[in-house]
């Protein structure tokens, strides 16, 4: 099928560049994929919209400050750099900014006396950069910015060290926020939890994987690069009884689907850790998820893409065409939709 199919018009003034006011306060679409109709709501409406006994699963996996601006030696350029994952001790597979005037062998300075050298090319885009010594969370905790997405043409603020990270992240290892978890306060979660709500979690580690743009002609023709995941045992558990019960397993977005999807089969989830290449489009059985709660995604994106599988391209193109009328909010600072 053609990657132009999965592709909408949206305005670009509904692009949100900052999160809303207070965090649960965002405008939630009902999408009910049995009739196609749509339910104007809130976020803070969900406690009541979920069924008691369902089982909610999170990504608590939590965004590193991966974004390093240095200089280059010598020249005193500015040179910013997204380090994706690490390759061995003190080099990272990195995303440049204007990656194609950086060269091999070009060093640049960082701060706390860091340096790094350009020492290769990766797939995608990407470069190789080894650093002069180790780099650890802590450091780009102290050094570090907050890696939001391109589209959010500004640069982050105090406010976003906050509000690009879930309530609940507990696991370093994202270069981008499992965004549909943004919306939830711990008040919110408590009152899923008082609603009869099991509240579970996964880790999956964002990569390039997760926000890469599908570039191919063909939508089967795409291939995911790998990312780590981990299921708790509790969470295997919990999903694989509500599987057999008959009771609803709502994924909190697109990263906590895949990891259910590749952790499970024939209704159970194998607890442990692995690496998901999943690409999910269009005549994709799912096997775990029931109903998915996550945000508004970018044209022809393999994440608007897998929404596609779960609800079917027309409904979700009308879905869209209503959010924009009514003017919701898009991408990671949005409104949200719950697809049941």
């Amino acid at each position: 099928m053609k990657t132009k199919n999965f592709s909408f018009d949206l305005p670009t003034h509904l692009i949100a560049q900052h999160p809303p006011e207070r965090r649960g306060s965002s405008r939630l679409m009902v999408i009910h994929r049995s009739t196609g109709v749509f339910e104007h709501t809130m976020v803070a409406d969900l406690p009541r919209l979920l069924e008691p006994g369902s089982v909610v699963v999170f990504n608590n996996s939590r965004v590193r400050k991966a974004r390093l601006v240095g200089r280059r030696l010598g020249t005193g350029g500015r040179g910013e750099f997204l380090l994706v994952d690490r390759v061995d001790s003190d080099t990272w597979r990195c995303l440049a900014k204007n990656a194609a005037r950086r060269r091999n062998g070009e060093v640049f300075e960082f701060p706390d006396g860091l340096t790094g050298t350009i020492s290769g090319e990766a797939e995608d885009g990407a470069i190789l950069m080894t650093f002069s010594r180790t780099i650890d969370d802590e450091y780009l905790d102290r050094n570090g910015q907050v890696p939001l997405p391109p589209y959010i043409r500004r640069q982050p603020d105090e406010h976003d060290d906050a509000r690009y990270q879930t309530v609940y992240a507990a696991e370093h290892g994202s270069i981008a926020a499992p965004t549909a978890g943004l919306h939830f306060t711990a008040d919110l979660i408590e009152a899923l939890r008082a609603r009869g709500v099991d509240i579970r979690f996964v880790t999956l580690h964002v990569g390039i994987g997760t926000f890469l743009p599908v570039r191919t002609d063909e939508v089967e023709s795409h291939t995911m690069h790998e990312e780590r995941y981990t299921v708790p045992e509790d969470t295997a558990r919990a999903v694989t009884a509500a599987k057999s019960e008959g009771r609803a397993v709502v994924a909190v977005g697109t990263t906590a689907v895949r990891t259910l999807e590749s952790a499970g089969t024939d209704g159970c989830i194998v607890p442990g850790d692995g690496t998901t290449s999943l690409f999910i489009y269009p005549g994709y059985s799912f096997q775990i998820v029931d109903q998915m709660f996550t945000n508004f995604h970018t044209p022809e994106s393999s994440l608007f893409v897998m929404v596609s599988a779960f609800a079917g391209l027309e409904t979700m193109k009308a879905a869209y065409r209503a959010a924009v009328d009514a003017e919701y909010r898009f991408f990671s600072y949005g409104d949200a939709c719950l697809i049941r």
